[in-house]
């Protein structure tokens, strides 16, 4: 579905990934771990499009671009906006779908994690683990083939991480999950496979067994 071919990226003569080859399929889930500044983040944005490759391609296998969205690990909510209109703004303003529209489907995506009776609450008012599904209904809002996950469990006490769970253990079913993660217990419940990155390589690619 979506293939990095010898991927090269530094910062300032810092390497950051080293002729980095990977590919993902369709509803896989992956999870990239390795010591902090091993280049999964990096690995991420090149995936997303937020940062160009200083060589090599990113290729998408079914010849047109999937739908990709991007889940950041500090949820990244507009805070003057409540819970309903943070989810609306993007298919309203890009997709050109109408408010009410647009509020039909932020009521069934916040339903499908747990939060439609939070929809007119502001960020400030929510927890840690409930901004966090927040941003992914409102990723989900742009009906995306693949979302990427950068360290989304890393901010949360471990009831809101295993509510963050839940929502990711329903989505693995419908689309590509590429995620960041430290949570080793999470990598062994959720992975079909499992990217060891250190120094901008891969090291291990496998089952999380």
């Amino acid at each position: 579905m979506i293939e990095l071919r010898n991927i090269y990226k530094s910062f300032e003569d810092h390497k950051i990934l080293d002729n980095l080859s990977l590919k993902f399929a369709e509803q896989e889930m992956v999870c990239l771990i390795g010591p902090i500044g091993c280049g999964k983040s990096t690995l991420l944005r090149c995936l997303a499009g937020l940062v160009e490759p200083d060589s090599g391609e990113v290729v998408f296998t079914s010849g047109k671009k999937p739908r990709i969205g991007m889940i950041f690990q500090h949820f990244n909510l507009f805070p003057h906006l409540d819970v309903l209109h943070n989810l609306t703004l993007a298919p309203v303003h890009v997709l050109g779908m109408s408010q009410a529209e647009a509020e039909s489907m932020a009521l069934e995506q916040l339903e499908l994690v747990g939060l439609a009776h939070r929809s007119r609450l502001f960020p400030h008012e929510l927890s840690v683990g409930q901004q966090q599904r927040v941003a992914i209904a409102r990723c989900l809002m742009m009906n995306p083939q693949i979302v990427l996950l950068d360290e989304p469990l890393s901010a949360l006490d471990p009831i809101a991480s295993g509510e963050v769970m839940d929502v990711l253990r329903k989505l693995k079913k419908e689309m590509t999950l590429i995620m960041i993660t430290h949570k080793l217990d999470a990598v062994a419940e959720l992975a079909d496979r499992v990217v060891f990155l250190d120094k901008g390589c891969v090291c291990e690619d496998g089952t999380a067994d």
